[in-house]
């Protein structure tokens, strides 16, 4: 990953209804979720979820298939495991100190 990326990432992580939302869809797994059971689920206004959506999105952190009539959004968790491998990569400038440098998810 590069640095743009991450900030990037952080950025977008770094507001409580974007973390909430993106942490919904990463416990929701590969079923994902669609707008309207999220905005249910997080008590948020459609509208509203939409905007966060779209900033996950433009960071890379969600992706979104259409099912028929749905939308259906997915945490993207092979750019989250890249994101938690740089920020933890030359942990402790390589010593074994018990951080893992990048998680594999069962997914």
């Amino acid at each position: 990953m590069e640095d743009s990326d991450v900030v990037k990432a952080l950025a977008a992580l770094a507001q409580e209804h974007r973390l909430r939302a993106f942490r919904a869809l990463v416990v929701a797994g590969d079923a994902g979720l669609t707008p309207g059971a999220m905005a249910e689920q997080l008590g948020l206004p459609a509208n509203t979820l939409s905007f966060h959506l779209k900033e996950l999105m433009h960071a890379g952190l969600v992706s979104s298939t259409r099912d028929g009539r749905n939308l259906i959004y997915r945490a993207g968790f092979d750019r989250m495991a890249a994101l938690l491998g740089f920020l933890t990569a030359n942990c402790c400038q390589g010593a074994a100190c018990g951080v893992p440098s990048a998680p594999s998810c069962a997914c």
